[in-house]
């Protein structure tokens, strides 16, 4: 897991992140300005209802691309850590043991605070859209990555 983290920091991903969260939170204010301040006169204002669902759903679709990044640059430092150690068996070990760990002591948590965890800590439940919001890819689809190695 070392390794993995190790590659996190080689990789510059805290950067690539920040980067990503600037550009999300600069669609969300710009949905924003265009909704208070798209027109000057009522002949020329759009669509009240187009304009509420561009302020909703820009910030959600930049969103989604950032935890798409997320995803994408934790199969990075996955592969990264593995080249660091010359293997991707003791990371896909490693991943398995944690899964199974937190899979036998269901935590009672705010879903909101599970991004906190280096395993999702609300793996028994079942929720819709789950892949979408997740920040870490499904632990199942890393190990495979790595044992392919």
């Amino acid at each position: 897991m070392l390794a993995h983290e190790l590659s996190h920091v080689k990789n510059r991903d805290i950067l690539i992140s920040s980067i990503a969260a600037s550009v999300a939170t600069a669609i969300g204010f710009i949905a924003n300005f265009a909704m208070f301040f798209g027109s000057s006169n009522d002949e020329d204002r759009p669509n009240p209802i187009a304009m509420i669902a561009i302020m909703i759903l820009a910030p959600i679709a930049a969103s989604v691309l950032q935890l798409a990044l997320s995803r994408s640059r934790e199969f990075e430092a996955d592969r990264s850590g593995a080249e660091l150690i010359g293997s991707g068996a003791p990371l896909a070990s490693a991943l398995a043991k944690i899964e199974s760990y937190a899979k036998q002591v269901p935590m009672d948590i705010d879903p909101a605070q599970a991004t906190a965890y280096i395993i999702n800590p609300l793996t028994g439940r079942q929720m819709q859209f789950k892949k979408l919001f997740m920040t870490h890819p499904p632990t199942e689809d890393r190990i495979a990555r790595l044992r392919e190695m």
